[in-house]
């Protein structure tokens, strides 16, 4: 027996009706890089990047790994080296063999402007800086190297003085080689001596150089005229559509039964759509062929010179991207560490409302975040932020989707039904198709080595 006069709660939910909410999916992000690329219609499947020609170089790296605790050099990346691009393999490994590690602790100076430049130096890990006197006296910064750039070397083939000094931004490991090693290769392999003879007649060709058109100005009498031609790349990329797939299963039964007052099917199918987008937006980033992060020219990549994200460092990628930048893009923490450094420095970034969100912008551009952004190294691990131009028309990025594709539920998503089995299970094909191309190198550049682990007492 009990003191109840009325039907209790418990009793009385069994004859309520429950409101219930469509399913939900912590995974879905806002996907802003999906939502701020120009998308473009590619009816072939096939989309060709006609270009005039380029030198390229490389990607300015020499990689390492470690042998028994000690890092070397990696052979057959040297030939990043322009010289060595010829080079057959016994040279690259009797060169490897001749660099000896080096460790440095922060704020040491690794080498002198004007002493002689007899060590090529070879990042494997950490941050140096580059200085030398200005034209008026003044302490000039030229560039920040980290982990696997190289210093200084048309200066060590040359046997000329550095042009510039090195200071240690961050304690460190680096691996040398004394232009000894070069001289004793040159003697003993014809290929290389002539290479390196080549390289010191003609210079350095600089990645991402156009091949020249010949122009004539300024003239006040008649001058034969120089004949020219736009020569264009032989073989031109092509970016085919790749693609996120799986396959959804429902049971009949439940699709039969329970499939109301939401739709079982369809909400499988929602669900599944999102992580398929969410997959798109990942790879995007990240494929070793296509992704944006992978496709950043040498001379694009800029390391930060504290580590923490500084408006200093943003402004050094908008000399990278200064025609018509779009977008940066960083994860959420990488932001919020901007967001502490400009506040630190009394200078708050102003937001704008894109996409229907508040978004923090610097200078303008607004800084889209991404969870997709990867972390990398141990402990404190430090991420990117690239900054991107958009557009077919400006020669910037864009994403790559079919004209049309059957049974297709959004622009480049298809779901075809692949029949039930004899278990009674509906199969579901979902597909999507994508890809996204860089039409000139410098719509893209990022920031390198980004630390988020900042935070000040603004008491």
């Amino acid at each position: 027996m009990t003191d109840r006069t009325s039907l209790g709660p418990g009793a009385a939910r069994q004859l309520a009706t429950t409101t219930k909410t469509t399913p939900q999916m912590r995974g879905i992000s806002p996907r802003y890089l999906l939502r701020a690329l120009p998308w473009i219609d590619v009816e072939s499947g096939v989309y060709r990047v006609n270009r005039r020609r380029t030198y390229v170089l490389g990607d300015d790296r020499i990689s390492t790994h470690t042998d028994a605790g000690t890092p070397r050099v990696i052979p057959g990346d040297l030939r990043e080296i322009p010289f060595l691009r010829e080079a057959d393999d016994p040279a690259l490994v009797q060169l490897a063999d001749g660099f000896t590690e080096v460790t440095f602790e922060s704020g040491e100076t690794l080498a002198s402007e004007g002493d002689p430049a007899d060590r090529l130096w070879v990042l494997v890990r950490g941050r140096a800086e580059k200085r030398a006197t200005g034209h008026f006296g003044e302490d000039a910064l030229l560039d920040v190297v980290a982990d696997g750039q190289f210093f200084d070397l048309d200066a060590w083939t040359r046997g000329e003085p550095l042009p510039y000094r090195v200071r240690a931004l961050s304690a460190g490991v680096a691996l040398c080689c004394d232009r000894s090693v070069l001289a004793e290769l040159s003697d003993r392999n014809e290929t290389v001596r002539a290479a390196v003879d080549a390289y010191l007649a003609g210079g350095a060709v600089l990645a991402g150089a156009e091949a020249p058109i010949d122009l004539s100005s300024d003239h006040v009498d008649e001058v034969e005229l120089p004949c020219t031609y736009v020569d264009f790349e032989e073989s031109p990329r092509e970016y085919h559509m790749t693609l996120a797939q799986t396959v959804l299963r429902v049971n009949t039964r439940v699709s039969d039964l329970y499939n109301g007052p939401i739709d079982q099917t369809r909400a499988q199918t929602n669900l599944t759509a999102h992580a398929l987008r969410e997959r798109q937006e990942a790879s995007l980033l990240y494929h070793p062929e296509y992704g944006l992060f992978r496709n950043v020219a040498p001379g694009q990549r800029v390391q930060s010179r504290t580590g923490a994200p500084t408006p200093d460092d943003l402004d050094e990628l908008l000399t990278r991207v200064w025609k018509q930048p779009a977008y940066f893009l960083a994860h959420p923490r990488a932001i919020a560490a901007f967001g502490r450094e400009c506040t630190r420095r009394g200078v708050p970034p102003v937001i704008e409302t894109r996409f229907g969100s508040p978004l923090l912008t610097w200078r303008g551009v607004p800084l889209l975040p991404s969870d997709k952004v990867r972390f990398s190294g141990p402990g404190a691990a430090t991420t990117e932020i690239l900054l991107m131009r958009v557009g077919e028309a400006d020669q910037g990025v864009v994403g790559l989707r079919p004209a049309k594709v059957d049974d297709e539920i959004e622009p480049g998503l298809a779901v075809r039904n692949m029949g039930v089995d004899r278990r009674g299970v509906t199969s579901y094909l979902m597909t999507a198709y994508f890809n996204a191309a860089v039409l000139v190198e410098d719509a893209v550049a990022v920031l390198q080595n980004v630390g988020v682990a900042n935070y000040y007492d603004y008491a």
